[in-house]
């Protein structure tokens, strides 16, 4: 039963994801794998941050999914089990994003992914943006633009992230 309804969710999300001028939630999803994951592997762990998995899951994100997909959360690195928080967390990050006025497209849903849905929407706006999340975009750029100033960063961060999502 969970199966057929981790399907139909992500078949929900595709068509809710159509006429948006953009790739497909599978290409999305294969884009988000391509950066957060070279070889898709499901047991890559982020030494620095504690990511997991082929999506690059944080641990404090799987407890959450995990209660609201009643997964037992000791399982939640089973692959299978992947797959469906990270389903259902591209779902939320895309109501997110229509929420707040952004359309789903590889950049916004990856950049959900990346600093949260209410992170990458003060990034967007350039609302709130404390020094810890000035210390998120950072972390989240190569070594070479890691070092511009603040008053930059953002736009460096928006243009990047644009940019290499159009990439792969």
């Amino acid at each position: 039963m969970r199966k057929y309804l981790v399907m139909i969710t992500g078949s929900l999300l595709a068509i809710g994801l159509q006429g948006c001028g953009e790739p497909s939630l599978e290409k999305i999803k294969t884009k988000i794998v391509k950066v957060e994951t070279p070889h898709g592997e499901y047991t890559t762990v982020n030494k620095s941050s504690g990511a997991y998995g082929k999506y690059q899951i944080m641990p404090k994100t799987a407890k959450h999914y995990t209660r609201k997909l009643n997964i037992p959360h000791r399982e939640w690195k089973k692959p299978e089990n992947q797959d469906k928080i990270f389903t259902a967390l591209l779902e939320d990050n895309i109501n997110n994003l229509k929420k707040y006025g952004f359309k789903p497209d590889a950049f916004t849903v990856y950049g959900c992914h990346q600093q949260g849905a209410t992170g990458f929407v003060c990034i967007m706006t350039n609302k709130n943006l404390s020094n810890k999340a000035y210390m998120r975009l950072r972390r989240n750029l190569p070594k070479k633009y890691r070092n511009v100033n603040k008053n930059e960063l953002r736009e460096t961060w928006i243009e990047y992230w644009k940019n290499r999502m159009r990439e792969v």
